[in-house]
């Protein structure tokens, strides 16, 4: 299987974790907040809103391209502190947690 059939595979399951711990159905965000410089858009986007509409939708399309890889990615550690602020149930949390650091390493060694 090919690191894009991998990362497709991987944010599949990032997005029904993300369904199952209730953390999909939002409103998508104003075309302004696209245009944040903060990391995360942390300041015009939730975390969730960042995962759904920015980091998946980008690496969706690195998938669909088969174009190469970012040099790293370092995003699970933030969406921990997330998810702990957000008081996500610790199943929801854990299952989250696991599946955003499967895409970091798949990003990151490819």
């Amino acid at each position: 299987m090919s690191v894009h059939q991998e990362l497709d595979t991987a944010l599949r399951r990032l997005e029904a974790t993300m369904m199952a711990a209730n953390l999909w159905r939002m409103e998508p965000p104003s075309p302004d907040a696209y245009a944040s410089e903060a990391p995360f858009c942390i300041d015009t986007m939730t975390m969730q809103q960042w995962l759904r509409f920015v980091f998946i939708a980008r690496l969706d399309t690195l998938v669909e391209h088969r174009a190469a890889m970012p040099a790293k990615c370092e995003v699970a550690p933030a969406v921990d502190v997330y998810l702990a602020e957000k008081g996500i149930s610790a199943a929801h949390r854990l299952l989250m947690q696991k599946a955003v650091e499967e895409v970091d390493r798949l990003v990151t060694e490819n």
